[in-house]
């Protein structure tokens, strides 16, 4: 069981990014997906949130209207679209599927001029 998340970088404000997770080793296309976010010194948080078929999506009230979360069941690959970035948004980010599969590596999102 595994889940590999990339596409992280160094954006200016307002800029944009687009991570992906690839996962494996489950059943990708029965399982609700959930991006996370850890910034600094600050408790992991929860960003938004995908049903396994697509249908539902869920996001934390500050990112609403910036990311979009999306999934590809053919690629098992869970996506966070990310707009108008801002300095905020720094942290690293996580995916997450069923409990039983660990925390991945994360991917570093840094939002600086």
């Amino acid at each position: 069981v595994q889940l590999v998340e990339s596409g992280g970088g160094l954006v200016e404000p307002g800029g944009s990014l687009r991570l992906s997770c690839l996962a494996s080793g489950f059943t990708f296309s029965t399982y609700t997906m959930t991006w996370y976010r850890q910034a600094p010194g600050k408790e992991r948080e929860r960003v938004a949130a995908i049903t396994s078929n697509g249908d539902n999506t869920h996001y934390v009230d500050s990112v609403k209207g910036r990311f979009t979360i999306s999934r590809d069941n053919a690629k098992n690959t869970v996506y966070l679209q990310m707009n108008s970035l801002k300095p905020e948004d720094t942290a690293v980010y996580y995916c997450r599927g069923p409990a039983f599969a660990p925390w991945g590596q994360g991917t570093q999102v840094t939002v600086s001029s």
